[in-house]
């Protein structure tokens, strides 16, 4: 190992030393990668294994490297979903002393995909308009703590499932700058014009690969984040004003926040002098309600249409068990125990790695109802449990981390074997289902 290797970290993993840095990234051996899907980037990033885990490491400048490391960490601290950074690599030169480049090391995000990997086959409608959304969704949240992205694009995200939805986090912040005093108009709408001509030209090259349907306007799509960027942002942002005495405004704006998934912090209020008229806006916007919820009850840490979910479902226990006037730190543990664990200790060892837990619990709701509603009667919720996982779980590519061919790291058609749009459409009707069964 060159003595010249210098490695930043905010913890170091002695298995970094052990990595071959000085070969040139495009050349580590096979017994040092791991092949996973990855989007479209300017650098080369290989996958690799550390000391059990997955690694991204992408070759770049040390100015870069540096700057992206900080960065990260800063949006972490911020509660920003991003990738987690691990380790800056700087003084790495070949044994004949040449000099490499410097290296940017971030963990993998276990049941992550890049875009390109969510369809086998091709791209339809209603996953593209899903992925456009999620990325309008992290683009207001990284607005509303006042950082500027500058190379908005579905490459430079990955999406987690989440309830029917997806999730998703920033992997690429070497553009990004982060403003205390907050983004002003034309800096957001620099960016959301970004995103648009971005988005706009990546579904161009999937049209190209023959891996678009042909009804599809990628133009359209790439539209439609400006959008929903415009409807979450006003939703957040926009003032409010109504008579004094419809108080009850308060109470709703508060809630719409809620139910969008964000918590008010502090909230602006203004009466006109003759006190006719009340004016609000909220000031401090905070994502992750229902996962700030969900975690404070349960302990488990899920994307947030999951705690939705995971939530409506907890409520319903409630009532069919007869406890609605029970403490809720009660009820939560019961529905924990009885409820949530069962079903996530039931599934196969074997596929555990298909899908998070509860993903798979929100899944499984769906199949239910489904196979309810083709039954004409309330299905068992073993019975359900038995055929999701034979007929839908088994046939679904591993998502803790998608494996390839050993020798390709960028193994994007090659990955599963079901495409993500051959599955049931997900359906808000879940919250219909009898509990009778389980309890």
């Amino acid at each position: 190992m060159p003595s010249s290797l210098t490695i930043t970290a905010s913890s170091i993993d002695a298995g970094l030393l052990s990595l071959p840095w000085s070969t040139p990234l495009a050349e580590w051996p096979n017994e040092a990668i791991v092949s996973l899907p990855k989007g479209i980037s300017r650098h080369l990033v290989r996958f690799a294994n550390l000391s059990g885990k997955t690694i991204a490491v992408k070759e770049t400048t040390s100015t870069m490297a540096r700057r992206e490391y900080e960065m990260l960490g800063q949006l972490a601290r911020l509660d920003v979903p991003c990738v987690e950074r691990v380790a800056v690599i700087e003084g790495r030169r070949t044994a004949k002393g040449e000099e490499l480049p410097a290296a940017l090391v971030t963990a993998h995000l276990r049941f992550s995909l890049p875009y390109r990997a969510l369809f086998t086959q091709k791209l339809k409608p209603h996953t593209a308009t899903r992925l456009v959304d999620a990325l309008a969704v992290l683009l207001v949240r990284l607005h509303n703590i006042g950082f500027f992205w500058g190379d908005v694009s579905l490459s430079n995200t990955l999406f987690r499932r989440d309830a029917g939805a997806f999730a998703a986090y920033l992997v690429d912040a070497e553009t990004g700058e982060l403003h205390d005093g907050g983004l002003t108009p034309g800096q957001r709408a620099h960016d959301l014009d970004i995103a648009r001509v971005n988005i706009a030209g990546e579904i161009m090259d999937l049209e190209a690969g023959g891996r678009l349907e042909d009804s599809m306007d990628a133009v359209a799509i790439a539209d439609g984040i400006v959008e929903s960027y415009h409807s979450l942002w006003g939703a957040l942002k926009d003032e409010e004003s109504f008579a004094a005495d419809e108080a009850w405004h308060i109470t709703e704006r508060v809630r719409r926040l809620n139910d969008l998934g964000f918590d008010i912090g502090e909230m602006s209020i203004n009466a006109t002098p003759d006190g006719a008229r009340v004016s609000i806006q909220p000031k401090v916007v905070d994502a992750g309600h229902h996962q700030r919820r969900l975690l404070r009850l349960t302990g488990l840490d899920v994307e947030e249409n999951q705690a939705r979910r995971l939530l409506n479902d907890m409520d319903q226990f409630s009532a069919r068990v007869s406890r609605l006037g029970s403490d809720e730190e009660m009820v939560a543990h019961e529905w924990l125990t009885r409820v949530f664990e069962p079903v996530v200790k039931a599934i196969p060892f074997d596929l555990r790695a298909k899908l998070e837990p509860a993903e798979v619990f929100h899944q499984l709701l769906e199949h239910r109802w489904y196979a309810s509603q083709a039954r004409g009667r309330s299905v068992p919720i073993a019975e359900a449990l038995s055929s999701y996982v034979d007929d839908v779980l088994r046939h679904r590519r591993d998502e803790a981390t998608v494996m390839g061919p050993p020798t390709d790291t960028t193994a994007i058609d090659v990955v599963g074997d079901i495409d993500e749009d051959d599955l049931p459409e997900p359906s808000a009707r879940t919250a219909a289902l009898n509990w009778r069964d389980l309890v």
